[in-house]
């Protein structure tokens, strides 16, 4: 008898995962169906991997944030679309307004600080490039962007799975 856990044939995270992305569509697509209106003090500090498939966003944000930028939907966004596969929407930085087109393959954490709740994910794309997380910060965000989440010890409710891979 061995000691060692076998390779799961099932892919456990994979599934694990898409049910937490399909967590955002639902919130976002209740956010939609509310005319964009987010209820309460709820607000959402959404990552991504800018670089990913189908992530669609102005020239200039992508090469201001190479690699990963975290956006707020608090104040000012508009024209919010959700499908089964992603989300659009509406932004502004530094008064230029943008479209950005995201993939929920693409999102690497989800936070509403208002319920202290969060969802982190694992990046469903290859990271070629090491560099640095940075945070957009498009106009409207009341508060600094921490663009990394951590698991925390108050017993706030971020949830993080992460599914180490056998070498």
């Amino acid at each position: 008898m061995t000691d060692t856990t076998p390779d799961s044939l099932i892919p456990y995270d994979e599934i694990v995962q898409e049910a937490l992305r399909a967590v955002v569509g639902r919130v976002l697509g209740q956010v939609e169906a509310s005319s964009g209106t987010l209820p309460g003090s709820h607000h959402f500090y959404i990552t991504f991997k800018t670089a990913a498939p189908g992530v669609s966003v102005p020239k200039e944000l992508r090469e201001r944030f190479p690699d990963e930028m975290t956006i707020v939907l608090q104040n000012k966004f508009w024209d919010l679309n959700v499908s089964d596969t992603g989300f659009s929407v509406g932004l502004s930085f530094n008064q230029i307004p943008a479209k950005l087109v995201v993939p929920f393959a693409a999102i690497t954490a989800f936070v509403d600080p208002a319920v202290d709740f969060g969802l982190q994910f694992q990046a469903m794309v290859d990271d070629e490039t090491a560099s640095a997380k940075s945070a957009a910060e498009n106009d409207g965000a009341e508060r600094d962007v921490v663009s990394r989440i951590s698991p925390s010890e108050d017993g706030s409710n971020v949830v993080s799975v992460d599914f180490g891979k056998k070498k």
